[in-house]
């Protein structure tokens, strides 16, 4: 046992959580036969509670806004945490877009027959019960419960305590859809707790009830995760991203992807922590792009030839290279051509999203097919790494994983298959 599970005795623990996976194999049962009209009817009576309840929903982010701020949280889990009217109605927009999206449930991936007369297909089911472990972001609540459902899987939510009030109120949301569409509420259930004690209970005390969990948060969250889990583990690590600037690139194309991929929300996994520049475009591409950076109010830690560039450069060390700063912070180097980046992000990355910025088609496809990352991009932005821009609706996180989903995790990566095989009496000799 933990010592966060100690705070709360187990059994105390067990009798809040206990009655959550009960109930979310029951309501797994009832998921797993629900017709696509039942599950869109749920989201779209779900999204428009969270319009009518944006009042409600916003009253209770500022409490934990300001709860936050007396914690001296950063400001990247602030900006993380914090809604407006605007991320609001993000939320309703990204449920309706899930609803748009073709259900996966039992869809034939493949199907052949034998020569015995069998015909056998592959057929898309649910996972069952997923347990998700987030923190800080609100908007997690609704993406997670929509995709869940459209996926058919009931799902226990595990928000952060610093969110604890904005994630009621959006779960209050969900229930609502739920109820309006005659699916059991237990489909979509939220951790009554802040205790930390709940966690240690979801990894290692539901393995009869959770079938997988999906972290989503900072580095220490998916270690401990993967660490003490029992049950399958759908995560990433950090997401130490980098920007590649090629000999052959645009420097207007360089500078505005440069500012995008860390600017846009540094506080987002998909956010530019490194910059790597050719050491062939040193004298042409180089100051430019470092000094909009810093123009822009990035604080930028470089080596000796990123530093010449621009006296606000300051030193950096070993550890920026592996650092996911969530903040207006970005390592840069100087790297010896493509196989240079190549061979830096191989060493420091953490298998998440790599750019390249060239107009040489044959470097970027070398780029692209020797990066072992889940997603990598030629010429855009690394905050492109995002299910909603994928087309995908909205999304769990992005997996790093190799095993089972890889990249952003939307509704068919909340699945798995069985196989269906039909004859006509045929017996094996």
């Amino acid at each position: 046992m933990t010592a966060e599970a100690q705070a709360t005795p187990l059994t105390e623990v067990g009798q809040i959580m206990e009655p959550l996976g009960k109930a979310a194999v029951e309501a797994a049962s009832a998921l797993a036969v629900a017709t696509t009209l039942q599950k869109n009817a749920a989201l779209k009576a779900a999204a428009r509670a969270i319009r009518d309840s944006e009042a409600r929903i916003l009253e209770a982010n500022a409490q934990d806004m300001q709860s936050a701020q007396q914690r001296n949280l950063s400001g990247a889990l602030l900006d993380r945490l914090k809604l407006d009217e605007k991320r609001v109605e993000a939320m309703a927009r990204a449920i309706e877009e899930i609803v748009e999206l073709p259900d996966p449930i039992g869809t034939v991936a493949a199907e052949w027959q034998r020569p015995n007369g069998l015909r056998i297909q592959r057929v898309r089911v649910p996972l069952g019960v997923i347990g998700i472990i987030y923190e800080s972001r609100p908007n997690v609540t609704a993406d997670a419960g929509a995709l869940c459902l459209k996926s058919g899987n009931a799902v226990i939510l595990r928000g952060g305590s610093e969110s604890a009030r904005s994630s009621r109120a959006i779960h209050e949301c969900l229930a609502a859809g739920l109820h309006a569409a005659g699916l059991p509420e237990a489909s979509i259930q939220l951790v009554p707790t802040t205790d930390r004690a709940a966690v240690g209970y979801m990894l290692s005390g539901m393995t009869d009830y959770i079938d997988v969990i999906v972290p989503r948060g900072g580095k220490s969250l998916i270690e401990r995760v993967k660490r003490e889990a029992r049950v399958p583990v759908i995560g990433h690590l950090d997401g130490n991203c980098h920007v590649y600037v090629d000999r052959d690139s645009d420097v207007r194309m360089a500078i505005s992807i440069a500012l995008n991929a860390k600017m846009r929300r540094t506080g987002i996994c998909g956010a530019a922590e490194t910059l790597l520049v050719d050491s062939a475009c040193v004298d042409t591409h180089l100051a430019p792009v470092v000094q909009a950076l810093l123009d822009a109010g990035c604080e930028v830690r470089g080596d000796e030839r990123v530093q010449k560039a621009d006296a606000r450069v300051k030193p950096a060390t070993e550890d920026d290279w592996y650092t996911e700063y969530l903040d207006s912070i970005i390592a840069a180097r100087v790297v010896d051509g493509v196989d240079g980046a190549i061979e830096h992000i191989a060493k420091y990355g953490s298998a998440h999203t790599e750019s390249i910025v060239t107009e040489n088609a044959d470097t970027a496809e070398r780029f692209l097919q020797r990066v072992d990352s889940a997603i990598v991009l030629h010429n855009a932005s690394t905050q492109f790494a995002d299910g909603g821009e994928f087309g995908m609706g909205a999304e769990i996180g992005i997996s790093t994983d190799r095993f089972h989903a890889r990249g952003p995790v939307g509704v068919a990566e909340l699945t798995s298959y069985k196989y269906v095989v039909r004859g006509s009496g045929q017996i094996r000799p």
